[in-house]
């Protein structure tokens, strides 16, 4: 009886103490962003009426699809400065995420990849403190007339910097993406 006994306290503390191992990694975990809400801007140097492209995705990561909306035309040959925003609109007030990719800038990067866009160009108008770009300002020069030209906007997180200045060579995680189908006239 003494016997079992004794097995049984030992049996138990030999559990107490693997359930308080000291094994748990105590670093803090950065949870991804949660981003609903894409918007670019694009104003026309000189004036006009802006052109934005937006996706918004108002449940999240539910079952509904973003709504990608694209305001009107760009001109040809036509040089526009940028600037893109993301939100989390689940939020209220809806959190700026766009600070955070600011002020994680060599975490992040956005990239912009353009189709059937001849003659259309994109240049970053920031960089991270190594002097890589981040992607939230820009300046666009629009190319020739075209219809049906789309424009694929990524923001990665943790991207190898420097990169080849494509979303695949980039690497990293994908915190959203959206392509846009636009007109230049």
């Amino acid at each position: 009886m003494k016997t079992i006994k004794h097995l049984l306290i030992l049996f138990l503390s030999i559990g107490l103490f693997t359930a308080c191992s000291d094994d748990d990694d105590p670093a803090p975990v950065n949870e991804e962003e949660v981003i609903t809400t894409m918007t670019l801007s694009l104003q026309a140097v000189g004036g006009g009426t802006p052109i934005v492209f937006q996706s918004r995705d108002a449940d999240g990561d539910g079952p509904n699809a973003p709504v990608v909306t694209v305001s009107g035309s760009l001109m040809a040959n036509t040089t526009y400065g940028g600037e893109i925003e993301f939100l989390n609109e689940l939020e209220s007030p809806a959190e700026n995420i766009t600070l955070e990719v600011l002020e994680e800038d060599d975490e992040h990067q956005v990239f912009y990849n353009f189709t059937g866009a001849s003659g259309t160009s994109l240049n970053y108008n920031d960089s991270d403190g190594n002097g890589n770009p981040i992607g939230v300002n820009i300046t666009l020069a629009s190319g020739d007339a075209a219809t049906g030209n789309t424009l694929t906007v990524v923001l990665k997180h943790e991207p190898t910097k420097p990169n080849d200045g494509t979303a695949i060579g980039a690497g990293g995680e994908t915190d959203i993406e959206a392509t846009f189908t636009y007109d230049v006239n």
